[in-house]
């Protein structure tokens, strides 16, 4: 993961200090691209232990059209949980309830996490109801009738329901490209924090173009990362600077279950990661 770590040294080098939504501060470029061969291996970070629970149960999450953290907390991933939770807290049902409350609510009572754990029209619901369209159902037709199309594109960025968002997307707008029996996807990420939220984004965009691809008769090739404010928050300057202090090790491998044939039937035991060897994990806290 060369492409990730010389990213780093360039927002080092050459970012700005700006201010931000989250009061935390960055430092800061804008616009910047990187490329994932996939055919070299999946591109999961070693210079820090990454959480593929996480990344395999949220990409399903997506997909399922869900936009509630319940599916998330009931299979033990948090990396949603502080955004509904800052919306609870603003509501007359809070009672000074901690975070780790608040989940525990969301796991146990499902008419406590039916009302306090939607995040609104977000990623899920805009992939699988876009103004009524399903998207990921009519991309996965797009690329097996129409390969050479340049249309072959998933918007999650919908100017009419961001407001109802919690968090509006990050990862906006992705492109499909199919060539020579290959297929590629890029993706344009408007806001990308690369401690934290860019090694998921990596694999997560990957793996599903390795879904895609399969369901269509495609072999996966290239993941084309494209970001705007492409940015390390301030908090987070000592966890870059000793990933850049490690070595990378090889790729590991991601194997799919080769017997699913529809983008829906994927499950998260269809899914095997081998040969992870990564540096220990790096801690870092989120900025709201």
């Amino acid at each position: 993961m060369k492409q990730y770590l010389d990213m780093c040294r360039d927002i080092l080098e050459n970012g700005s200090k700006k201010d931000d939504r989250t009061n935390t501060g960055t430092i800061s470029i804008f616009g910047y691209q990187s490329r994932y061969n996939l055919e070299e291996g999946f591109p999961l970070l070693t210079t820090k232990k990454v959480f593929i629970k996480g990344i395999i149960h949220e990409l399903l999450w997506f997909i399922k059209g869900d936009t509630n953290i319940k599916y998330l907390v009931d299979n033990n991933v948090r990396i949603w949980n502080e955004w509904p939770y800052e919306i609870f807290k603003k509501s007359a049902d809070y009672n000074g309830e901690s975070l780790e409350e608040f989940v525990k609510k969301i796991k146990e009572d499902d008419a406590f996490a039916k009302k306090h754990g939607d995040l609104g029209p977000v990623y899920g619901k805009q992939w699988r109801n876009f103004g009524g369209v399903d998207q990921i159902e009519k991309l996965i037709n797009d690329i097996k009738t129409n390969p050479t199309s340049r249309r072959l594109i998933i918007s999650a960025w919908n100017p009419s329901e961001v407001s109802n968002m919690a968090l509006p997307p990050c990862h906006a707008f992705m492109q499909f490209y199919v060539n020579d029996g290959k297929l590629s996807l890029q993706l344009y990420q408007r806001s990308a924090d690369v401690f934290l939220g860019v090694p998921f984004n990596i694999a997560s965009y990957s793996l599903f173009l390795m879904m895609v691809a399969q369901v269509t008769g495609l072999k996966p090739y290239e993941f084309v990362h494209t970001t705007g404010d492409t940015h390390i928050y301030l908090n987070h300057l000592d966890q870059i600077i000793l990933q850049l202090s490690r070595e990378t090790k090889k790729l590991p491998k991601m194997e799919i279950n080769p017997e699913v044939k529809s983008i829906f039937d994927f499950k998260y035991e269809d899914f095997k990661l081998k040969d992870y060897d990564p540096h220990p994990a790096i801690r870092g806290v989120v900025a709201v």
